[in-house]
């Protein structure tokens, strides 16, 4: 175990860069941004192109890989993460953030999976499981701890670019002085929607939609912020606790889905994450300590409906489809936060910063509807016949790759046996 856990802390080490450096830049820019008078729509479009070249990343990153190999794509991949950071801050223009941002989304995804594979990699079928967990909670708390940067330094000035920059550069060293052999190819996705919609209508309609959702609050929560006139580190707070009361929320909620239909669940969830929602756009609330409270109430709501959809879906399929239903998934999600902000964005700016909630309850609302429907067309898989509930992570920056790193995954092959023999196509 422990043979196997000291390359794995390297790459863990490097994963913590990267995602402080996500984590900062992807709210300084809106921050910036709407600092500068940016239109929201401008600021939406931000994150409309981050999630379409995140996802395009997920579909074609694999090719580069195994045209240049681990290393190389690696290195690339990272320098333009931090090539485009410096720019953004001496650029600072739209127009270009948003072509910059569809560059970075891509990069992200590139990396992110050449991580995943890396660690995949270095994992047995005995710690894979404690591995997974180490990897989500380090793309929590770099997620978080690069937003928590903001208050650090005025925005107004290139600091905080050149710190994102440096973030970048050093997530690139454990893996360029790494010695090891690269790990087999990346997996390749296909995104089936038919499939996906045939296997689990619920879990299809409702992954799109909570992607809506939390792509719109994600790319456009700091927006708002600003938009009500609260401060930087206030802002930097808000997104914070939305995330981590959402970490928290999984479990729990996954485990009374454990016990009863989960569409149930998915609906009980949404319906509450809708009412803060509407809660926002009526209070319109300016006080911090209430902006806490409505916010950490939405982000557990709506930030734990992800991983139930996904363990929704997987009851109706074969084990062995775990990660081609869940990566598929992974996808639709991806689509979904491409059209959130981009819907997002002009409602903000025709009827104000708090409307944004109003587009998130909105979705919560269809989404908690249409479980309930669906759960009396067709009956759920019986308690003991499911399996048991697993937490994924909740960022925007997770890829197919990681899946194969979950305890509910294909087992990893055995010694003197290659992920090629045992997965003959690598396709999902």
């Amino acid at each position: 175990m422990t043979r196997n856990l000291l390359p794995i802390l390297a790459l863990l080490f490097g994963t913590l860069f990267l995602f402080l450096g996500n984590g900062l830049h992807s709210l300084l820019l809106p921050v910036r941004g709407a600092s500068e008078g940016y239109s929201t729509t401008v600021l939406g479009l931000l994150g409309t192109s981050w999630a379409t070249g995140f996802v395009l990343g997920c579909l074609l990153a694999p090719n580069v890989v195994r045209r240049v190999g681990h290393v190389r794509a690696f290195s690339s991949f990272i320098s333009l993460l931090a090539i485009n950071a410096l720019v953004t801050g001496i650029v600072v223009d739209d127009m270009w953030w948003i072509a910059l941002r569809a560059v970075t989304g891509f990069s992200t995804a590139g990396t992110s999976m050449i991580i995943e594979s890396w660690l995949n990699e270095r994992a047995t079928n005995k710690s894979r499981g404690m591995i997974f967990s180490l990897y989500i909670g380090i793309t929590l708390i770099g997620s978080v701890g690069g937003q928590m940067t903001i208050p650090l330094a005025d925005v107004m000035t290139p600091i905080l670019f050149m710190v994102c920059g440096i973030f970048y550069c050093v997530a690139m060293l454990p893996t360029t002085l790494s010695t090891a052999a690269s790990p087999q190819p990346l997996t390749a996705v296909r995104l089936d929607l038919r499939g996906l919609f045939r296997n689990s209508p619920v879990s299809f309609v409702g992954i799109l939609l909570v992607g809506i959702a939390n792509g719109a609050f994600g790319t456009l929560g700091a927006v708002f912020g600003a938009g009500a006139g609260f401060s930087q580190s206030t802002i930097a707070l808000m997104m914070s606790v939305a995330i981590f009361a959402g970490a928290l929320m999984q479990l729990p909620a996954g485990r009374a889905s454990d016990r009863v239909d989960r569409r149930y669940v998915l609906a009980a969830l949404a319906a509450v994450a809708a009412v803060s929602g509407l809660l926002f756009v009526i209070a319109a609330p300016a006080d911090v300590m209430w902006l806490m409270i409505l916010v950490g109430i939405y982000g557990a709501t709506a930030n734990a409906l992800y991983p139930i959809a996904v363990a929704h879906a997987n009851d109706f399929a074969a084990p062995e489809d775990f990660v081609k239903v869940s990566g598929g998934l992974l996808l639709l999600y991806g689509i979904g936060t491409i059209i959130g902000p981009t819907l997002g964005g002009p409602i903000m700016s025709a009827f104000g910063p708090y409307a944004l909630f109003g587009v998130t309850a909105a979705a919560h609302v269809l989404i908690s509807t249409y479980a309930i429907l669906r759960s009396r067309v067709r009956a759920a898989v019986p308690a003991g016949d499911r399996e048991t509930f697993t937490t994924v992570s909740t960022s925007p920056l997770t890829t197919p790759e990681s899946l194969t790193l979950s305890p509910r995954a294909a087992p990893l092959p055995e010694e003197g046996e290659t992920a090629e023999d045992r997965y003959p196509g690598a396709a999902i």
